[in-house]
């Protein structure tokens, strides 16, 4: 999975938040559900627009993030 087929940044939806494409559900409300330990059936079933593979690209994204590293000069 490749985040970035799922999730894009428009400075015209929510001020340029990564939201999930197609939708205004930010990347960050998932992964705030997942971090509060919601399983990902539950938030499939409160945002029926979403799918598993975009639960997976929020999953992926965080990681990414976490992942960058910085250059210091």
């Amino acid at each position: 999975m490749n985040w970035r087929e799922c999730i894009m940044s428009d400075p015209q939806i929510l001020h340029g938040k990564p939201c999930i494409k197609g939708t205004r559900i930010p990347a960050a409300l998932v992964l705030g559900y997942l971090a509060c330990g919601r399983e990902a059936d539950a938030i499939l079933r409160e945002f029926p627009g979403l799918t598993k593979e975009d639960v997976a690209a929020c999953l992926d994204y965080a990681r990414d993030l976490a992942d960058f590293t910085t250059v210091a000069t």
